[in-house]
């Protein structure tokens, strides 16, 4: 059985057309875009993540896609709420 397998990781040709680009002015941009959160290539396969680019693009105009506008900045860390947690674990004070 054959079947297409649509790839989410594409190389920087393939994202630079996602948000309509040559990968000529993709690669003079990148480092602004990145500034502003854009996704990063992938360290290893040099490839970008299109789920990723694609909800970059939507935290763009949140008010367009019923994205809270601060919702971003208030996402609590993970790390926060695990050393909290963990200092006020009853066997905390034990130690």
């Amino acid at each position: 059985m054959r079947f297409r397998v649509e790839s989410r990781d594409v190389p920087p040709e393939v994202a630079a057309r996602r948000i309509g680009l040559t990968l000529a002015r993709f690669a003079q941009v990148l480092p602004d875009l990145i500034s502003r959160g854009f996704p990063r290539a992938d360290s290893t396969t040099g490839n970008y993540d299109l789920d990723a680019i694609d909800e970059w693009r939507r935290r763009r105009n949140p008010h367009l896609f019923g994205i809270a506008a601060d919702s971003a900045s208030s996402a609590t860390h993970a790390g926060s709420v695990v050393k909290a947690r963990l200092r006020s674990a009853p066997w905390a004070g034990s130690r």
